[in-house]
């Protein structure tokens, strides 16, 4: 499950993130700790999305 989990997270954890990024510009945050929070932020759903992804792929 942990090698699914990882290939999963390499998609989703920089989709999430590109999300956080995009959210922190279009709303007028410019500087680097913003965008930087937003990345994080976006990454630890990611996280979260690829262990749910993961498991349900492996229930099935």
């Amino acid at each position: 499950m942990t090698r699914l989990f990882l290939l999963i997270f390499s998609i989703t954890g920089v989709t999430c993130a590109g999300i956080g990024v995009v959210i922190a510009l279009s709303s007028g945050q410019d500087t680097l700790q913003p965008i930087l929070a937003w990345a994080a932020g976006g990454a630890l759903v990611g996280v979260a999305a690829s262990w749910v992804i993961a498991r349900k792929l492996m229930d099935a």
